[in-house]
């Protein structure tokens, strides 16, 4: 009977430990077949002109801007991203799915003008210190147990001012500027991918059902994704290797 006893606490844990290690086994699956398919994009985008013609136009001086359709194509995921998170809690997990991966698929639209001003090779090492680096810090989220729930506000009001700074330097064009943003943008995507990691993993330990979790899999995903795709795009701009 001592051994019975026993033995209860231990299944438990163990129960607990194969699920959340499940929980995050979808959640980064999803996110890595976000960013496969928005590499998908990105490519086909920028390597065939009939594609490209439909998102960009040339000006005068031979550079490039976005044509209507390209306007829709940047700004939709905004409100998409809207969408999958105020509502998350309560959509199917198809319909959560299916935002998610046009998401993905517009997302790359936008990442295709890094094949314009970057070398090939540029990009491949800057996903790969960006992956590194990313699995450094998601792990340290996850393993830590210092809270990191005060990070939040100060990552957020960071967030907000590099925004706000970049729509502000659209008109100024200061390339001093443009680093400082640049700077805080690493420090913000750096605290937000072991901040959200954290989160995801308070979220699965909170009251949710099965077909919840599912669905809020797919939101943890979307949060690690733009955390992934906003440090690569900041270390890309530091390697600075342009056509």
């Amino acid at each position: 009977m001592a051994f019975q006893m026993g033995e209860r606490p231990f299944n438990a844990i163990e129960k607990m430990s194969d699920g959340i290690r499940a929980y995050f086994g979808k959640v980064y699956n999803y996110m890595a077949g976000g960013l496969a398919l928005s590499g998908l994009v990105a490519y086909v985008v920028s390597h065939s002109p009939q594609v490209m013609s439909l998102f960009y136009q040339r000006t005068q001086d031979g550079g490039l801007t976005y044509s209507l359709l390209g306007w829709v194509a940047i700004l939709s995921p905004l409100i998409l991203v809207f969408m999958i998170s105020s509502a998350i809690g309560h959509m199917r997990v198809a319909k959560a799915q299916g935002l998610f991966w046009l998401f993905s698929g517009l997302m790359g639209v936008s990442l295709s003008n890094i094949f314009f001003f970057y070398e090939n090779v540029a990009i491949v090492q800057a996903f790969l210190v960006t992956a590194g680096a990313f699995a450094g810090l998601s792990l340290y989220g996850y393993t830590t147990r210092k809270s990191l729930a005060g990070w939040g506000s100060f990552l957020f009001m960071g967030l907000f001012g590099v925004i706000l700074a970049s729509i502000v330097n659209l008109f100024l064009g200061s390339s001093a500027v443009n680093f400082g943003i640049s700077v805080l943008s690493v420090i913000i995507f750096v605290g937000l991918t072991a901040y959200d990691t954290q989160k995801l993993k308070a979220i699965y330990e909170g009251s949710f059902s099965e077909e919840q979790k599912n669905a809020l899999a797919i939101s943890g995903a979307l949060s690690l994704y733009l955390d992934f795709i906003n440090l690569f795009r900041v270390i890309l701009y530091f390697m600075n290797d342009r056509r």
